[in-house]
């Protein structure tokens, strides 16, 4: 098998491709130059909402740089085509992907694909959505579950590339185990490291003839970028100081689990 990948330039992102070049299929790989990791705090915030904002994105940075230390560049010599927001789409990208030989596509971490991008991959295009799909499709959904109280539900979809957003037939799903002391950070760090690893045993055990894909029932819920806003913080940070994880698993929160589609788990 030889596989396209086209992801983002955060260590999350970049830990992906590491994992799955272990396997040495990995063809070329479109690389999106990222924006900052940092962002600043708007002016108007309360006091309240400035430090919370902070805290949430310098745990962020800690949590990722702690649980992808050494994936801050791609450690295998792969073709690699290096674009920004702008060009991702770009006549000159397509030219490039066309140039490929891959029979799988696997985009994580980058802006939408144009139907011109869409055209030229193969049958098989998956991407990987930090989300469970239909319920959290769109962004920041690896937040929300906490901010709804279902720390369970932050977990990963990879989905068919389709022109609509994160509603492509659903390849497999995966979520994190759950340790005392994770907080929203840990949680979703882990959630990427997993669905890493079931695609390294997804890809080495699973012809992609044999690949099921399971349309997405119902239609779920799309968070756009402006449903979050900073004041949300205050509900994880000021009412529960990040132990969500902590009451859920000691039965202080209602449990619900997921249903969960598998490319792993064998039909009895």
């Amino acid at each position: 098998m030889k596989v396209l990948l086209l992801t983002g330039s955060h260590p999350r992102h970049l830990y992906v491709v590491n994992q799955l070049a272990k396997l040495g299929i990995i063809t070329a790989h479109v690389k999106e130059v990222r924006e900052e990791f940092m962002p600043q705090p708007p002016g108007y915030l309360e006091d309240i909402d400035r430090t919370n904002f902070i805290r949430h994105f310098a745990d962020r940075d800690e949590a990722e740089r702690r649980h992808f230390a050494g994936n801050e560049e791609v450690k295998t010599e792969i073709p690699t085509l290096q674009v920004t927001h702008v060009t991702l789409n770009s006549s000159e990208t397509i030219k490039w992907v066309k140039e490929q030989t891959f029979d799988l596509a696997i985009s994580y971490g980058v802006h939408m694909l144009s139907k011109e991008l869409l055209d030229v991959m193969p049958a098989h295009s998956w991407n990987i959505h930090g989300g469970l799909s239909p319920w959290y499709k769109g962004n920041t959904t690896l937040f929300w579950p906490f901010f709804m109280l279902r720390p369970n539900w932050a977990g990963m979809t990879v989905h068919r590339l389709t022109s609509r957003l994160d509603a492509g037939e659903i390849v497999h799903q995966s979520v994190p185990h759950l340790a005392y002391g994770d907080g929203l950070h840990d949680v979703a760090c882990k959630a990427v490291m997993q669905v890493a690893e079931d695609l390294v045993q997804i890809i080495q055990n699973t012809p992609l003839r044999e690949i099921p894909y399971v349309p997405q029932k119902g239609n779920g819920k799309l968070w756009i970028g402006t449903d979050w806003i900073p004041q949300h913080l205050r509900f994880v940070y000021n009412v529960y100081n990040n132990d969500i994880v902590d009451q859920f698993l000691d039965g202080k929160l209602p449990r619900m689990d997921p249903p969960i589609i598998s490319a792993l788990r064998k039909e009895e």
